[in-house]
């Protein structure tokens, strides 16, 4: 469709287009945006809070280290390890403001997983939280990693109490696997060697990549999306844009340095780290970091806390929240923000938060290829269930078949996607690259969608075979090339299959060598193997799989007696 076909259908205060001029860099983000809130809370976690003086600081004195005190030039990729902790709003910003490209790296990753990741993004240096150290002491020496950041989960808190809970963490709990990292440096020693060095100026343009954001693929193996400066400002402006509807009050829904958002999510997947790492960001408003969201007693007692206006999640997570009986007992006067995204939102689900909660949830689309918004429900009434609403400000759509054809509106084909969020390219993949992205900037989404005559958009198939479990893509080809390393494994196939709490599940099939093989063997093999969200939940021994005459293994007919 033409990029005017949406202009009379945004609802009021959504503008048309974004100003690509804005910003320069996400550094100039982030540089005004502290300048601007000094004052103002930052981000919240385990008791304590960063102001954005406090975070301009810190992150100041990390890149100073970067840069005083190693060898790492602008270009080089850091590897960032850790999940929701005020660590990482300080290493990331900290890396960029030295020039760095950030690998965001989900720490729950096998050994395998980071090897992968590490080797292929060429990272030389890694920030990790110390419980993990015993995974970065195996990698390591398969890695070109030389400078390692070791946090600890008191680093930023006051003295005694920081002594207290990295002694329960690791003494107590025992959290932390025993290692032997010496060439470590402490997160905390980072931060004294690097205060008072000040930054070096850089040259960054928005063309700069910012960010390599990790995705599966039809090949099996995680390629790293280049997202750039340009790339994420354009998608925090779009959504900032979508942010600027009006709601009951006739006023902005979201307003600077009044509101506080919960990030359950972890920031090192692109769609917590745009909303939280950039649009909360340059709106001066609060994060409340929750580290281990699966603990939903815990979760919700520290919702108790806050007067909370906005919560980002998606449906699990919902559900969960739901089936808690404190849930209920929490005060929902000041929400008015709910936004899901990662994986579908059921309906049930959509009525029942809204029944229970007073608000209403906004459902989005996107992909880590678009950084990743592209597509969002008006706020309140004005949102559609089962709609992943309209393509945000500044960027067009379009379905094509099968040879490339534009389709009329109404009839269902493979979701294009273009505008000034859509990445640069697949990190050293220009053959990848080439398969999803054209030359005039249309990216293939792999997803079959319909777009309605009143703009709205529905995703109502996927052409590619990802799962997506509880939010995260899994990737068939990959669970399959690790599972048929097993020496007694002879043929495997892997499908997605409906499930209540995760949306999709893994479902594996395997045939057996002559020797044969046990499901305890496969489970105990996978988990090692696999971070848990790729963990097969279902496995069946078979002793053949339907195949095509050339012999590709016909996934649809699994599906079909699945």
């Amino acid at each position: 469709m033409q990029p005017d076909f949406w202009n009379d259908k945004r609802p009021a205060g959504v503008p048309i287009d974004i100003d690509l001029g804005g910003y320069k860099s996400v550094i100039e983000v982030f540089e005004r945006s502290c300048k601007k809130f000094a004052d103002r809370p930052a981000f919240s976690n385990m008791g304590v809070t960063l102001t954005y003086a406090d975070l301009e600081r810190y992150s100041a004195a990390f890149a100073g280290y970067l840069q005083s005190q190693t060898d790492l030039v602008p270009g080089d990729r850091i590897a960032v390890q850790m999940p929701n902790v005020l660590h990482y709003p300080i290493a990331v910003f900290g890396a960029l403001r030295a020039g760095l490209i950030v690998v965001n790296t989900n720490p729950l990753y096998t050994a395998r997983e980071m090897r992968h990741q590490f080797k292929d993004s060429g990272a030389r240096a890694l920030v990790y939280l110390n419980m993990f150290g015993q995974k970065v002491q195996e990698v390591l020496p398969d890695t070109d990693i030389q400078f390692l950041i070791e946090a600890k989960m008191g680093d930023l808190m006051p003295t005694a109490k920081g002594w207290l809970i990295n002694t329960v963490v690791d003494k107590v709990k025992k959290m932390v696997p025993a290692y032997d990292l010496p060439q470590a440096i402490s997160f905390k020693g980072a931060l004294r060697m690097g205060r008072g060095q000040g930054i070096k100026p850089l040259k960054v343009s928005l063309d700069d990549v910012a960010v390599l954001q990790y995705t599966g693929g039809t090949t099996g193996l995680a390629k790293g999306a280049m997202l750039t400066h340009g790339n994420l400002v354009a998608n925090m402006q779009q959504a900032r844009a979508c942010l600027g509807q009006h709601g009951k009050d006739g006023q902005p829904l979201l307003r600077e340095g009044q509101e506080v958002m919960i990030a359950p999510l972890p920031l090192y997947h692109i769609y917590a780290f745009t909303a939280n790492c950039m649009c909360m960001m340059v709106t001066g408003n609060h994060n409340v970091l929750i580290t281990n969201p699966r603990d939903i007693a815990g979760f919700i007692k520290e919702l108790k806390n806050w007067r909370f206006s906005a919560l980002l999640g998606l449906n699990t997570l919902f559900v969960a929240l739901m089936d808690h009986p404190d849930f209920k007992t929490l005060d929902f006067s000041s929400l008015k923000l709910t936004n899901s995204g990662g994986t579908a939102l059921v309906k049930a689900t959509a009525e029942r938060w809204e029944a229970m909660t007073g608000c209403r949830i906004t459902e989005g689309y996107g992909l880590t290829e678009t950084s990743p918004v592209a597509c969002t429900n008006p706020y309140g009434d004005q949102s559609r269930i089962g709609s992943v609403g309209l393509p945000v400000p500044g960027t067009t759509l379009k379905v094509i078949n099968d040879d490339g054809v534009e389709q009329p509106l109404g009839e269902r084909g493979e979701l294009c996607i273009k505008g000034p969020q859509i990445m640069k390219g697949y990190w050293q993949k220009p053959d990848a690259t080439a398969e999803v992205l054209d030359a005039e900037g249309w990216f293939k989404s792999g997803d079959i969608a319909v777009i309605d005559p009143d703009g709205f958009v529905r995703i109502v198939d996927r052409k590619k075979d990802m799962i997506i479990v509880s939010g995260f893509n899994v990737y068939p080809n990959e669970i399959e090339d690790v599972v048929m390393a097993h020496p007694k494994v002879a043929n495997c196939a892997v499908i997605g299959v409906p499930d209540d709490r995760s949306g999709e599940a893994v479902k594996l099939f395997v045939v057996a060598r002559e020797a044969g093989i046990s499901l305890e063997e496969l489970k105990a093999y996978c988990k090692e193997n696999f971070t848990a969200y790729k963990v097969p939940k279902h496995i069946v021994l078979r002793e053949s799989l339907p195949m095509t005459p050339v012999g590709k293994i016909l996934r649809r007919e699994l599906r079909d007696i699945a």
